[in-house]
């Protein structure tokens, strides 16, 4: 995350504000401009931003913002939706009558709109499940229903829509589950990255010109997911799994290599550009060794439209590749190339990603998803 400041006074600000402490002035994150900034009203619910590439705009506060006092972004005004481009991909929220759910969809929406910046930074395609039913992007949070026996509902990803528990919103029992899990890294925004990992290889690799480059690099998806993640459960990861993988469950199934390498890669992104606006630069001693430039706080150079922060900073690191062994799942093929190589083709297919690719097939998700019509209300449509 870049480091944020107040037009008006120089205050630092955070992602998350919706006021300036020190002069007072409204705050929002304005999507267009990839940038928390002040705002001036300019009457009839209208705003305007004191940023000289935004002079010709004004904007209206996402109604999550205005009304629920969930949300920090705005809207064009000359955008019909009342609600911001994050908001609009929660389609299902928890009955917020029940004690501690409003306190939760806040923190799951927060972890969302952070993924929803860094695919903004990332230039990839963001479509919601309104506009485009077929292949958009949709988030259900869902809470575990209260009768005894009752299925329980599980994370995960089907057919562009992602599922988290609302219990992952309560530290303490996010932190069971990750002990229990045996997961060294468990976190709200980790799942959001996750299962957007999920999403994305339905936009980007699935029957498109990609997906010979992915299996050789991930293995073959088309073995049986069910039968991998029984066997990962019950035998665990290979024991030299680190060599080969960004973590345990990434050994488990292709689908589930890409969706942990594709996290771990906005993980690396998020902190390069935190370190690049914090001023912080590499200057090897050695030729070939990754470099990262120091970068201006300033709004107007930080966010012209042809900076990809993330990715101009991600070090090419320069490795010789190694054999990776194939994984013993029916349909494996042979794998070759280390991790560093495979970032780098990540990186370099998210440089022009393919929004024309065909129409998904369905993936198995981990478990039926749970859904009860007394604890969901639905929004943006």
């Amino acid at each position: 995350m870049q480091v944020f400041h107040c037009e008006h006074c120089g205050q630092p600000v955070f992602f998350e504000n919706i006021r300036c402490l020190t002069c007072g002035h409204a705050l929002a994150f304005l999507p267009d401009l990839e940038f928390i900034g002040a705002l001036e009203p300019v009457g009839d619910k209208l705003w305007r931003s004191p940023l000289p590439v935004a002079a010709d705009r004004t904007y209206r506060l996402c109604a999550n913002y205005d009304r629920e006092n969930i949300c920090n972004w705005a809207v064009r005004a000359d955008d019909a939706h009342p609600l911001c481009i994050a908001c609009r991909l929660t389609q299902v929220i928890p009955d917020l009558s029940q004690p501690g759910h409003r306190e939760a969809w806040y923190k799951l929406e927060v972890a969302k709109r952070r993924l929803v910046y860094s695919l903004l930074v990332l230039g990839l395609p963001i479509t919601n499940k309104i506009d485009d039913p077929q292949r958009g992007l949709a988030f259900e949070f869902l809470a575990d229903p209260p009768e005894a026996g009752a299925a329980r509902v599980l994370t995960g990803h089907a057919d562009g829509r992602i599922t988290i528990n609302l219990a992952e919103a309560d530290d303490a029992e996010r932190e069971k589950r990750r002990l229990a899990m045996h997961e060294p890294y468990r976190t709200l925004l980790g799942h959001c990255r996750h299962e957007s990992g999920h999403y994305y290889w339905d936009r980007l690799v699935q029957d498109g010109p990609q997906l010979d480059a992915f299996r050789e690099c991930f293995g073959d998806e088309r073995a049986d997911y069910a039968e991998a993640l029984q066997r990962h459960y019950e035998t665990g990861a290979p024991a030299d799994w680190q060599e080969h993988f960004v973590s345990t469950y990434a050994s488990a199934h292709p689908w589930e290599d890409w969706a942990e390498t594709w996290a771990h890669y906005l993980h690396m992104t998020d902190a390069l550009e935190t370190a690049a606006t914090c001023g912080v630069s590499l200057r090897p001693v050695h030729p070939g060794d990754p470099t990262m430039a120091a970068l201006s706080s300033d709004a107007d150079t930080l966010r012209a439209p042809d900076r990809r922060l993330a990715l101009a900073h991600l070090p090419a690191q320069q490795s010789q590749p190694r054999p990776r062994p194939a994984r013993q799942l029916p349909v494996r093929a042979q794998r070759s190339g280390d991790r560093q190589t495979a970032l780098r083709r990540r990186r370099d297919r998210c440089r022009a990603p393919d929004a024309g690719a065909p129409a998904r097939r369905r993936r198995p998700v981990r478990g039926a998803l749970s859904r009860s019509a007394a604890d969901a209300s639905h929004i943006g449509g």
